[in-house]
C-alpha cells in the first residue's frame, strides 16, 4: 500500500485541495507560501504525529464568507487515500492492515484514513446562536478564539465517511517520521543515552547472529544470550574493582541518607554491581575519524554533515522497527518518511548525494514513501520529472497542484518525446521555473541578457516581480508549455510570455527547397515566384485569447529579429554602436544621413548589400520606412548575438545611470512592451 492522494479541507492555507502522490520519492516544490510545509504537517496530523502541538484557531483556514461561518462552524478534515502497489498480494500485512478501511471491501484496492477537528456537537447550536448576528468574519472569529476553540475535538477514522472505522490499532503500526526545517540534531545524535542512537545500537549490535540465513530461531536466541552472558562475565571484575574503590567513600556517602531519613522501614539506599549492553551504550559518543587519523567528536561537524549523520540513523531505526524478526508483533508494516527543505545545510554536491541516498533507501524496501519539500534547483533538477509535484498558490486558499508525471502521458509518442527533452535540458538554470511566479521563454542569450534592462527602460523590476527569463536555447516552447497549459489537469499555473523571432520567410514555387530568411521588405514583393510565411504565426493565434500563455514577435509587416527591430526602433540612438558591431564607421556614417540614397552610397559593395538596396528601393515603404530598414538591415548583418547583447546591456544600464536630463533616448522594442505589459498586468 501507498499514499495515492491526501485531500485536505480548511487548514490553514488549503481551503479545499487534492494532491496526487505515487510510490517512491515525491518531491513538492514551489515558490513561498504555497503550503509546502502545510501539507506535510497534514499528513502527519493524520498518522498520528502531532509533535506535542494541539491545533488551535490559526490553525483553521481564515474564511471570510460570513453567511458560510454562521451556516457552520469552521472544521478541518484531511483524508489520506491509500492503494494497493501494483502486484502486492491480497493477503499481504499492509492489506491486512487497512482491510477494514477499504472504500470498497469488494475491489480491495483502495482504503482511506481520516483525520478531523471541530466542534463537539453539543455545542455547534450554541455557536450558530452566538454568530447569528455577526456582520464580519472578523467578528466571528474572535468568538471562535474566545469562546469555542477549547471545545473542539480531534478524531481519526478510517474506510467510508459513513463507516467511521477505528484506526488508533492500525496508526501503531505504521511507521511516520518527520524532520522540520528548524532541526539542532545533535542534541538527538550524539550521546548513546539519547533514545535514537541507543535503539539502533540496539537493532545492529550482533547484526551477523540476527541476521544468519543459517540457524533458526531457537539457535539464533541461544547465540544472542550466550554473547550477553559473556558481556556480564567480563564486565564483572570491572564492576566489582568498581565496587571496591567505592567502598569507603560510599559508607560516607550513604550516612547523608541515613541522616535524611532514607532509611524509612528498612530500606537502605545502595549500588548495583552489574551493567548491561543498554546501560553501557551511554559512554559511547559518536566521533569522526578523518583519513589522517585525527579524531574529533561529531559535534563539531557543520550542520548539514551532522543533517545526513542523522537521518541516515532515523532510516536505521526505521528498517529497526520494521523488522519481524527483531520488533516482533510490534513491527511496523508501512513506513513514511518526510522531510522539510532537505536542502538544509548542504550544498549542491551534497544535496545530490543525499537525494540518491533517499532513492536507494526507497529501493531497498526500507522505506515505502518518501516526502520531500524542497526550494533547491539543484533537487529539481536531479529528480526526474514523474516525482516532482509543483504548488502554486495564484490566491488565498487556492492550491493548483503541477504533476508532471500525468501531463506527459507515456502512451502518446509526442508527450514521451517533451518528457525527454525537458528531462535533458532541465539544469539548475531552468529548474528555477518551478519556483518563480512568472516565466519568460526567449529562444537565445541576447533576449536573456537584455530582458532585465529593457524592463528598467519600462519602470519595471523583473527580480522584484519574480520573473525568470528562461533561454530555450531555440524554438522549443512546445516541450514547456505541456508543463503550464492550465487548460490541461495538473498543470503549473503560472503566466508565462514566449517571446519569438517573426523570421519572414520565403521559397520558389513548386521548388524542391527548404524556406529562406528575407527581409520584411522583401515580404510578398515577387508572389508569383515565391510562397513567403512567417514564424509562429500559429502560436500566436492559438494562444491569443488563452489564459495564461502568450506569444509576441516583432510587427508583421516591418519586423524580422530582436536586433533588427532594436535599431528600427531606435535609429538614431547612438548606444547601439558599441564595440563588437562590425562595420561601425560605415553604420555610423549611415546614421548621420536622413537621405535614403545618400545612405546607400555608404555602404561598401557586397552581395548583401546589393540585395538590401535592390529589395528597398523596389519596395513602396515611405522614405522613413526605408531609412529605419536599411539601418536595422545593416546592424543585423554586423552583430554577433551573444557578444554585442552583453555589451549592449551594458550601454544601456549605464545610460539608466545618468541623471534623466543627461540620457540618450532608447525605446523598447514594441512587441517586447506589449509582452512585458501583459505579464505583469
Amino acid at each position: 500500500m501507498y499514499i495515492k492522494e491526501i485531500k485536505i479541507l480548511n487548514f490553514r492555507n488549503f481551503k479545499d485541495a487534492s494532491i496526487p502522490f505515487h510510490e517512491g520519492v515525491n518531491v513538492i516544490i514551489g515558490h513561498n507560501n504555497t503550503g509546502k510545509s502545510n501539507l506535510l504537517r497534514a499528513m502527519g496530523l493524520v498518522l498520528g504525529y502531532s509533535n506535542g502541538h494541539r491545533l488551535g484557531t490559526s490553525d483553521l483556514f481564515y474564511e471570510t464568507n460570513v453567511a458560510m461561518l454562521q451556516q457552520q462552524s469552521p472544521r478541518i478534515q484531511i483524508t489520506l487515500v491509500l492503494r494497493r502497489s501494483e502486484g502486492e498480494a491480497l493477503d499481504s500485512a499492509e492489506m491486512g492492515l487497512f482491510s477494514s478501511m477499504m472504500t470498497d471491501p469488494a475491489l480491495s484496492e483502495e482504503a482511506e484514513l481520516r483525520y478531523e477537528f471541530k466542534l463537539t456537537d453539543a455545542q455547534e447550536d450554541n455557536y450558530k446562536a452566538d454568530v447569528a448576528n455577526a456582520n464580519t468574519a472578523k467578528e466571528i472569529w474572535k468568538i471562535i478564539d474566545h469562546d469555542y476553540i477549547r471545545l473542539y475535538r480531534s478524531s481519526r477514522s478510517g474506510g467510508n465517511q459513513a463507516a467511521g472505522i477505528s484506526v488508533n490499532d492500525a496508526l501503531g503500526q505504521i511507521d511516520f517520521q518527520f524532520l522540520d526545517a528548524i532541526r539542532d540534531v545533535s542534541h538527538d545524535l550524539y550521546a548513546g543515552y539519547n533514545p535514537l542512537l541507543r535503539d539502533v545500537l540496539n537493532f545492529f549490535i550482533d547484526y551477523s547472529v540476527k541476521n544468519d540465513p543459517t540457524n533458526t530461531e531457537d539457535e539464533i536466541k541461544e547465540q544472542l544470550k550466550a554473547r550477553r552472558d559473556n558481556f556480564v562475565q567480563q564486565s564483572s571484575p570491572l564492576m566489582q574493582t568498581l565496587q571496591e574503590r567505592l567502598q569507603d567513600g560510599k559508607n560516607v556517602f550513604l550516612k547523608y541518607a541515613l541522616d535524611t531519613g532514607a532509611t524509612f522501614n528498612g530500606a537502605v539506599p545502595d549500588f548495583d554491581g552489574e551493567v548491561t549492553e543498554n546501560e553501557m551504550f551511554a559512554v559511547l559518543r559518536m566521533i569522526i575519524k578523518y583519513a589522517v587519523g585525527i579524531e574529533v567528536p561529531a559535534t563539531y561537524n557543520g550542520l548539514g554533515y551532522n543533517n545526513l549523520i542523522y537521518m541516515s540513523l532515523l532510516l536505521a531505526k526505521m528498517q529497526a522497527d520494521g523488522s519481524v524478526t527483531y520488533m516482533k508483533r510490534n513491527a511496523k508494516v508501512l513506513s513514511f518518511l518526510a522531510v522539510e527543505e532537505c536542502e538544509a545545510h548542504l550544498h549542491p554536491a551534497m544535496q545530490y548525494k543525499f537525494l540518491k541516498f533517499l532513492q536507494d533507501n526507497k529501493s531497498n524496501g526500507h522505506v515505502r514513501q518518501i516526502f520531500m519539500t524542497s526550494h533547491s534547483t539543484q533537487i529539481a533538477s536531479a529528480v526526474k520529472l514523474d516525482d516532482l509535484i509543483c504548488l502554486t498558490s495564484p490566491e488565498l486558499g487556492q492550491i493548483n497542484v503541477g504533476y508532471p508525471r500525468v501531463i506527459y502521458q507515456k502512451n502518446n509518442i509526442d508527450d514521451v518525446v517533451s518528457r525527454q527533452y525537458v528531462q535533458r535540458f532541465l539544469d539548475a538554470t531552468k529548474a528555477d521555473m518551478f519556483f518563480a511566479n512568472r516565466l519568460i521563454f526567449v529562444e537565445g542569450i541576447a533576449e536573456e541578457l537584455l530582458l532585465p534592462v529593457f524592463a528598467r527602460y519600462l519602470n519595471k523590476n523583473l527580480t522584484d516581480e519574480h520573473v525568470l527569463v528562461i533561454n530555450m536555447g531555440g524554438r522549443y516552447f512546445n516541450h514547456f508549455l505541456k508543463l503550464f497549459d492550465t487548460n490541461n489537469p495538473y498543470t503549473i499555473n503560472k503566466k508565462i510570455v514566449c517571446l519569438t523571432d517573426i523570421d519572414p520567410c520565403r521559397k520558389r514555387k513548386e521548388a524542391d527547397e527548404d524556406y529562406e530568411a528575407c527581409y520584411p521588405y522583401e515580404y510578398n514583393i515577387d508572389p508569383d515566384n515565391y510562397d513567403y510565411k512567417h514564424h509562429a504565426d500559429i502560436e500566436e493565434t492559438q494562444y491569443a485569447a488563452h489564459p495564461n500563455i502568450r506569444f509576441y514577435r516583432q510587427d508583421a509587416t516591418y519586423g524580422k529579429t530582436l536586433e533588427y527591430d532594436i535599431m528600427r526602433e531606435n535609429p538614431n540612438c547612438k548606444l547601439l554602436l558599441t564595440h563588437s558591431v562590425s562595420n561601425l564607421k560605415e553604420i555610423k556614417a549611415m546614421m548621420e544621413e536622413q537621405d535614403v540614397n545618400e545612405m546607400m552610397s555608404k555602404m561598401r559593395n557586397s552581395q548583401a548589400n546589393t540585395r538590401i538596396k535592390a529589395s528597398i528601393g523596389a519596395s513602396k515603404w515611405t522614405d522613413e520606412e526605408k531609412r529605419k530598414a536599411l539601418l536595422a538591415s545593416r546592424y543585423l548583418n554586423s552583430v554577433s548575438k551573444g557578444s554585442n547583447a552583453l555589451e549592449l546591456n551594458v550601454a544601456l544600464m549605464n545610460n539608466l545611470d545618468k541623471p534623466e536630463e543627461d540620457r540618450d533616448e532608447f525605446h523598447v522594442p514594441r512587441y517586447i512592451v506589449e509582452a512585458l505589459t501583459w505579464l505583469l498586468s
